[in-house]
C-alpha cells in the first residue's frame, strides 16, 4: 500500500505511521512552572540527538504544560521509564488541570535535581537534567494546534548505581519501556552486541 500522510488516505482503521517507527524511547518530562509547581508527562516523540554536546529533544503536539513550563523557566528533566513504572507513567499522561501535581497523582516521589530546578522522578533508572537550548515551531496539520520541538542541552546525568556493572550501564537490567504504535508498548529485556566490520 501507499498513502500520503497529509491526506491520511490509508483506508486503515488507525493511522499506521507510529506503528512503523518503533520502538520509540519515552521521555518522562518533568518541569516546574514559574511559581515552582511541578509537572510530569510522558512523551514518545523524544530522543538523544547529539552526544558532544549531549542534547535531547521532545515534541509537544498542543499547548501542554511541559511546553509552557519550558518556555517560562528554560529547564526540564528527561527521565527514562522502567517497565516497573508503567502504571505510574500511564497515570501521569492523564490530562489534568495545571494546578494538579502529577507526581502526587501518579503516586511518585519527586527528587531534587542538581543542575536545574525541575525535579527528577524517584526510582527512574536514569534522568537527564536539561537547559532549554531552543524551542522550534513545527508545522501543524491541525489548524490552531501548536506543534513544537523542545531542544535541551544536558547539564547533568543521574544514573541509579544499581545499573552500573563493571564500569558500564547494564541496559537490559533497566528494562526500559518503549512506545510502539496504537496503544502498544515494549519492554527492553534483551540486548546484543554487534561490532562494526572495521573494529
Amino acid at each position: 500500500m501507499y498513502y500520503e500522510p497529509l491526506t491520511q488516505d490509508h483506508g486503515l482503521r488507525h493511522t499506521p505511521l507510529k506503528a512503523l517507527v518503533f520502538p520509540r524511547p519515552i521521555g518522562w518530562i518533568s518541569t516546574v512552572n514559574a511559581q515552582g509547581q511541578p509537572n510530569l508527562a510522558p512523551y514518545s516523540f523524544f530522543n538523544l540527538v547529539s552526544d558532544a554536546p549531549a542534547m535531547v529533544e521532545f515534541c509537544s503536539s498542543g499547548e501542554k504544560d511541559s511546553l509552557r513550563n519550558c518556555e517560562a523557566t528554560g529547564e526540564f528533566v528527561a527521565n527514562l521509564v522502567s517497565a516497573r513504572q508503567t502504571q505510574q507513567m500511564n497515570a501521569s499522561s492523564t490530562a489534568l488541570p495545571s494546578e494538579v501535581n502529577e507526581f502526587e497523582f501518579a503516586g511518585l516521589q519527586a527528587v531534587a535535581s542538581q543542575s536545574v530546578k525541575a525535579p527528577r522522578v524517584d526510582g527512574a533508572p536514569a534522568s537527564l537534567e536539561c537547559k532549554v537550548h531552543d524551542i522550534i515551531e513545527l508545522p501543524s496539520s491541525q489548524p490552531g494546534r501548536r506543534n513544537a520541538m523542545v531542544l535541551g542541552l544536558v547539564t547533568g546525568v543521574y544514573i541509579d548505581d544499581t545499573y552500573i556493572k563493571d564500569g558500564m550501564v547494564d541496559q537490559a537490567a533497566m528494562t526500559l519501556l518503549a512506545r510502539c504504535g496504537y496503544r502498544d508498548y515494549a519492554k527492553i529485556e534483551r540486548v546484543f552486541e554487534l561490532g562494526r566490520p572495521d573494529d
